[in-house]
């Protein structure tokens, strides 16, 4: 059974920084692209970033050079840091994963950023 855990939200200002968490249970990690997605009040969810088993980064436009994601499969990991955080960042931040056995989500981090 895979279990992904997202921890790092918080509330900051325009301009802040927040660094999210997802630490995963189970074997699937090391072996499988991870993902990172967002989903604001009364909108769909949106990917936001993957990053494969070779460390091969793709992000959406509205996030490119502000976010960074990354992983440490020793500690089955992944980390997403978050800079020159904008109003339209805050969401609900879920960590996914998939494998043979279906799609797997976190729970969620809820990122707000306000003045």
């Amino acid at each position: 059974q895979v279990q992904l855990v997202e921890s790092g939200g918080g509330s900051v200002q325009p301009g802040g920084s927040l660094r999210l968490s997802c630490a995963a249970s189970g074997s699937i990690f090391s072996v499988s692209t991870m993902r990172w997605y967002r989903q604001a009040p009364g909108k769909q969810r949106e990917w936001v970033t993957s990053i494969t088993i070779r460390g091969t980064t793709s992000y959406t436009d509205s996030v490119k050079g502000r976010f960074t994601i990354s992983r440490d499969d020793a500690k089955n990991t992944m980390y997403l840091q978050m800079n020159s955080l904008r109003p339209e960042d805050t969401a609900v931040y879920l960590c996914n994963t998939a494998g043979a056995a279906g799609s797997y989500w976190g729970q969620g981090t809820q990122v707000t950023v306000s003045s």
